[in-house]
C-alpha cells in the first residue's frame, strides 16, 4: 500500500519547522478548545501528532485511491447532462473518500465543523493531493474559498455555509468572463438589488473551475453605470436556489478531471458578502492570494510526481548494458530536477508560515485588541506573505513545467506515449504558470518588493545566520548573489523609464527568487544534512542564472527596448 506522506521525509521536516510552535500557539489560542472538543489538542506535541495522523490519512488516500484513479479520470473526464456536471466515476470516488475521512474544511474553526488546522499542514495536504492527481486537487483545494467566507462574511453566512463545506460540499470562485480574464476590472455579470433588499445575478462566467459546485463565490457588478473595479462586489450563491446552468465544459489540454465550465446566470438569487464595492479591491485580492498559494502547492506536488517518475524510469531503463541513470547526461538532469523540487518546496512552506502568522493575528484581532508588539509583528508577516506569495506561485510553477518537461525527456520516446504517467503530468503542469495569474502577473506583483527592499532586507537578515562549516562556500556564493540583486536593482532603477523598469522586472524578480530559495535551502541544511546535495546543485544553478541576468542588465542599453517591443 502506497502512502504519499510517509514516503516523503521532506514533508515531516517542514511540519516540524521551528516556527510551527508559534504558529500552533496562535492558531489554538493557547489550546482553549481542549475542554470543548474531544479532538482538540492539549498542547503543541498533541497538535503535531494530530497533523501527522491526518496527513498520514491524506497520504494513504492519495496513494491507494486518488493516484490509482488518475489515469481513468484523465481518460473519461466529466460531462454535462441537463445543464449539470457529472463527475468522472473516479472523481466521485475520490470525493467520497475525502468526505468520509473528514478532509474538507481542514483550516476552518472547530465551532463551524472544521479541524482548525493552520495553513501549513493544509497546504501540505494540497501538495500530497497534487502529486496524486493535480486535476482532483482543484476540486478538493477549492475548500479554501471557505477562508474568504470566514474572513469577510457575516456570522449568519458563516453558520449557513461553512459547516456544509466542512461536511463535504464543494465550492468555486466565479470570477472570469469571456471578456474579463486577468483584467477582472472588466467583469460585467450584473448584480441587481430587488425592492426587498435581496440580490439576483444575471450574465455569463467562463473558465470557472468546478463551476457546478454547491456553493459559489461570485464577483459581480453591483453599481450601475460603473466600468472599473470600484463597481464590483462579492456574492455567495447557493446551488440549491437554482438560476445557474452549465452551458458547457471546456475541452482542455490537462487537469481533465476538473470541470472548467461556462455558466449562465438568470435571476440567480445571491447574498452580498461584506460591503458593496469592495469585491475586487479587497475580497478577491484575498481570495486570489490564497488560490496562488494553492497553485504553488499544486506545482510542488506535480514536481514531486515528475521527479519520481523520471527517477524510477532512469533506474529501470537499460541502454548499452547499463541503467540510464548511470549516464552523466541523465544523472545531471535528475540532479537539477531534484534541486528545483527541493527549492520549490522550501519556498512554498516559508510562504505558508508567513501567511499562517499574519492570518492568525487577523483572526485574534476580531476577538480582542492586539498589543503594539502584536500589531507590529502582524504587519511584518503580512508584508512578507504579500512578497513571498507571487514569488512562490511564479517560481514553483515555472520549475514545475521544467521538471515535467525533463521527466518526458528522460523517458525518451516512451514519455510521449500515454502508457506513462509523465505524459499526463506534463499536460497537467502547463496550466500552473497560467491560471490564478500568469507568471508575468506574478512578476508585476513581486517587483515592488524588489524595488522597496522587502526581499533584500530578508536576504540580508538570513545571511547573518550561522551555517555549518561544510556550507561556508555555498553561503559565500549566496552573498555574491545578494550583492548582484542590490547592484542590478540600483542599476535598473537608476534609469528614469517605467518601460525599462517593466522590461527588466522579470530578471530582477528571478535574481531575488534564486537567492531567497538558496538561502531557505541553506537554512534547511542546518537542520537536516539530506538537503545539502540539492542545495549545492540549486545554488550553483542559481549562480549561473544570476550571472546571466546581471550580464544582460549591465550590457543592455535602454534604447534597445524598441527592438523588442516593435518587431
Amino acid at each position: 500500500m502506497a502512502n504519499f506522506y510517509t514516503d516523503n521525509e521532506a514533508l515531516k521536516h517542514y511540519l516540524n519547522h521551528p516556527m510551527m510552535e508559534k504558529i500552533v500557539d496562535l492558531k489554538e489560542r493557547g489550546f482553549a478548545d481542549a475542554d470543548k472538543y474531544d479532538y482538540a489538542p492539549q498542547d503543541y506535541a498533541d497538535a503535531q501528532d494530530s497533523y501527522d495522523k491526518v496527513l498520514e490519512i491524506v497520504g494513504e488516500i492519495c496513494g491507494d485511491i486518488i493516484a490509482e484513479n488518475a489515469e481513468e479520470v484523465d481518460h473519461t473526464g466529466p460531462r454535462v447532462e441537463n445543464n449539470r456536471v457529472i463527475y468522472a466515476e473516479g472523481t466521485a470516488r475520490n470525493l467520497d473518500a475525502c468526505r468520509k475521512a473528514g478532509l474538507m474544511g481542514m483550516s476552518m474553526p472547530r465551532r463551524l465543523g472544521g479541524l482548525n488546522f493552520p495553513i501549513t499542514p493544509y497546504i501540505m495536504a494540497a501538495d500530497i493531493v497534487s502529486r496524486a492527481d493535480a486535476g482532483f486537487e482543484n476540486l478538493w483545494g477549492l475548500q479554501d474559498c471557505a477562508e474568504t467566507l470566514y474572513e469577510f462574511g457575516d456570522e449568519e453566512q458563516k453558520q449557513k455555509y461553512i459547516p456544509r463545506v466542512c461536511a463535504g460540499e464543494t465550492m468555486s470562485m466565479d470570477l472570469t468572463e469571456p471578456d474579463a480574464g486577468s483584467d477582472l476590472q472588466s467583469v460585467m455579470l450584473k448584480a441587481t438589488q430587488k425592492e426587498d433588499g435581496s440580490w439576483v445575478l444575471n450574465g455569463v462566467k467562463r473558465f470557472i473551475t468546478n463551476g457546478d459546485s454547491d456553493i459559489h463565490l461570485v464577483l459581480a457588478r453591483s453599481e450601475e453605470g460603473t466600468k472599473d473595479g470600484r463597481g464590483l462586489s462579492m456574492f455567495v450563491y447557493d446551488k440549491r436556489n437554482g438560476g445557474v446552468n452549465v452551458r458547457r465544459i471546456e475541452n482542455k489540454m490537462g487537469i481533465k478531471g476538473s470541470p472548467t465550465c461556462e455558466l449562465t446566470y438568470k435571476d440567480a438569487p445571491a447574498e452580498l458578502v461584506g460591503s458593496r464595492k469592495l469585491g475586487l479591491i479587497k475580497y478577491v485580492m484575498a481570495l486570489m492570494n490564497g488560490a496562488r498559494l494553492g497553485i504553488a502547492a499544486q506545482s510542488v506536488g506535480l514536481s514531486e510526481a515528475a521527479y519520481r517518475e523520471a527517477l524510477a524510469y532512469a533506474k529501470e531503463r537499460t541502454q548499452f548494458g547499463k541503467a540510464i541513470i548511470n549516464f552523466p547526461a541523465v544523472a545531471e538532469i535528475l540532479a537539477v530536477m531534484k534541486a528545483k523540487l527541493y527549492a520549490s518546496r522550501a519556498l512554498l512552506y516559508a510562504c505558508s508560515r508567513f501567511v499562517d502568522i499574519y492570518k492568525a493575528y487577523d483572526d485574534i484581532a476580531k476577538e480582542r485588541k492586539l498589543t503594539i508588539e502584536e500589531k507590529k509583528e502582524a504587519k511584518e508577516y503580512s508584508r512578507l506573505a504579500d512578497a513571498f506569495t507571487p514569488l512562490a506561485k511564479g517560481m514553483t510553477s515555472e520549475f514545475c513545467n521544467q521538471n515535467a518537461y525533463d521527466a518526458i525527456q528522460i523517458h525518451g520516446g516512451s514519455g510521449f506515449m500515454k502508457d506513462y504517467a509523465c505524459e499526463r503530468i506534463y499536460r497537467d503542469a502547463r496550466i500552473t504558470s497560467i491560471y490564478e495569474g500568469t507568471t508575468q502577473l506574478q512578476v508585476v506583483a513581486a517587483i515592488r518588493h524588489v524595488t522597496t527592499g522587502t526581499y533584500l532586507n530578508w536576504i540580508k537578515a538570513e545571511l547573518t545566520k550561522e551555517c555549518k562549516a561544510a556550507d561556508q562556500e555555498t553561503k559565500a556564493t549566496l552573498e555574491w548573489m545578494a550583492q548582484q540583486l542590490e547592484a542590478c536593482t540600483q542599476s535598473v532603477m537608476g534609469i528614469e523609464s517605467s518601460e525599462y523598469h517593466d522590461f527588466m522586472a522579470r530578471r530582477l524578480v528571478e535574481i531575488a527568487g534564486y537567492t531567497v530559495m538558496g538561502l531557505l535551502l541553506l537554512d534547511d541544511t542546518t537542520r537536516n544534512d539530506d538537503f545539502r546535495q540539492p542545495m549545492r546543485v540549486f545554488v550553483k544553478l542559481g549562480q549561473a542564472e544570476v550571472a546571466k541576468h546581471a550580464d544582460f542588465i549591465a550590457n543592455f542599453r535602454p534604447e534597445q527596448i524598441e527592438e523588442y517591443l516593435h518587431n
